[in-house]
């Protein structure tokens, strides 16, 4: 065991963090940590773990006899906690620089890498390990229903992240992943996101090609097949390199796809040759795709058909992915953090699939970053044509996008009220609860879409629903 230390985390409460607090705690060191605001699911776990937590920011919440700080990428330099780790010369990490220092050193870490799927993909990776007995580690930035929790300590050799291109912290504004240390990898997809701090799409390219030349000539980098961008990015690589998907060029594919009682069923075939038949309850193209990946990667690890088809089929899935959060009155209310153009067109395909007879409702609230600019204006109106009924609330905190940047989401629903479909511009969540109160019936699905919070539209729907 190595020697305990005394560690405060600043920005605790951020999902990275408070994984990476639990991990540290575990570990046996002595943790600490403060934020502006402390709710659930993080305080619970953090709560759970025994880690005390501070409201604010103050000096005085950092210990004299701290021998380090971690700093998270929501503070900057003027942050009182930061100033005062400087002035007294106090041994700093930002949270991957910290992941990697204490817990992939030694050990084969698993990088799930891309602009869409990252989450449910670790994930679904961490929970196959786990039931082929291999023991993971893993942190990763969503809630995983398996291990009712985003981490975990593991005694194997292999460690799973969820490899987020985000920038590090305000000393570091490189791409987390860089400091994943990837033995192998997986990369889902690359398009243009995180539109506050890439310019554009050669950016965030750049920041990927950076990626994967870090994996060593015996690891193996599992891509997308038919994405033009990957294509492009891993020409550098030194390792080996297998592609997934539907189409017959890819090493790893799907076939005979089809719906059987609530579950996906397909065949998995490697270069061409038929590996067996997978039952997943992950519904939907994006889903079937980052289960090849993961097949490839547990296949890779060694892990016996058998195992792998068995561990599929129990995965649980993750909070606030296609999550069924209520159902009133055969009314389903679905929870989900697609924000992109993309990952919205999907998860209402995926959605479509699973309950083709149920009227689909798209409610959506431009949140991240991106979202909130004008950059997919016209992508955003081609995403929602898989539903029935449409609302887009307004953008969240619009004041910090200037008004020429903005997106627009009235033209947006004059687009599609343009194209024949049932659309509603409603700024607020509130107006939003009425809205839906009156015209929802039974048999309905409504998909509830952002990066955030939403105002606690879900559980006030349904508690309306159900008086």
């Amino acid at each position: 065991m190595p020697e305990s230390k005394k560690i405060h985390i600043i920005a605790i409460c951020g999902t990275g963090m408070a994984a990476l607090a639990g991990l540290l705690k575990k570990a046996g060191h002595q943790v600490t940590g403060s934020d502006t605001q402390i709710y659930p699911p993080m305080s619970t776990l953090l709560e759970s773990a025994g880690i005390p937590c501070k409201i604010g920011y103050d000096p005085a919440h950092i210990d004299p006899n701290t021998d380090l700080v971690i700093i998270g990428n929501a503070v900057g330099k003027t942050n009182p906690e930061v100033v005062a780790t400087l002035e007294r010369k106090l041994p700093y990490l930002s949270m991957p620089a910290a992941l990697g220092e204490f817990f992939l050193k030694g050990k084969q870490s698993l990088v799930v890498a891309g602009t869409h799927g990252k989450t449910t993909t670790s994930s679904l990776l961490a929970w196959g390990l786990t039931s082929a007995g291999l023991d993971p580690g893993m942190m990763i930035g969503g809630w995983v229903k398996n291990f009712n929790s985003n981490h975990r300590l593991g005694g194997g050799n292999f460690f799973v992240v969820e490899g987020d291109e985000y920038d590090t912290a305000f000393f570091d504004k490189g791409p987390k992943f860089l400091h994943y240390q990837p033995h192998h990898a997986i990369l889902t997809s690359i398009e243009f996101d995180h539109g506050d701090i890439y310019p554009d799409l050669d950016a965030i390219k750049q920041a990927f090609r950076k990626f994967v030349v870090l994996l060593p000539s015996d690891g193996l980098l599992v891509t997308a097949a038919g994405d033009r961008a990957i294509r492009e990015v891993v020409k550098g690589a030194a390792c080996r390199i297998e592609s997934y998907g539907i189409d017959e060029a890819a090493d790893w594919q799907a076939d005979r796809i089809q719906m059987a009682r609530d579950l996906l069923s397909f065949d998995v075939f490697y270069h061409q040759k038929k590996m067996g038949t997978i039952r997943s309850p992950l519904v939907g193209r994006h889903n079937l795709k980052n289960t090849l990946a993961v097949i490839a990667l547990l296949h890779r690890a060694g892990v016996p058909w058998e195992k792998i088809a068995e561990g599929i089929l129990q995965f649980q899935g993750v909070k606030r992915r296609q999550e069924i959060v209520g159902e009133v009155r055969d009314i389903l209310i679905i929870d989900d953090f697609a924000h992109h153009p993309t990952a919205i067109a999907e998860t209402l395909a995926a959605l479509r699939l699973r309950y083709p007879s149920r009227r689909l409702w798209a409610v959506f609230e431009p949140r991240s970053a991106t979202s909130r600019r004008n950059v997919f204006q016209k992508e955003f109106v081609a995403a929602f044509t898989a539903a029935d009924q449409i609302i887009l609330a307004d953008v969240f905190a619009p004041e910090k996008i200037p008004s020429e940047n903005r997106l627009n989401p009235e033209q947006i629903v004059s687009d599609l009220v343009a194209l024949g479909k049932n659309a509603l511009f409603l700024s607020t969540p509130d107006q939003i609860i009425s809205e839906l109160e009156q015209k929802l019936k039974p048999g309905d699905l409504v998909c509830i879409m952002s990066s955030g919070g939403f105002g606690g539209i879900h559980q006030k729907l349904i508690s309306r629903l159900a008086s």
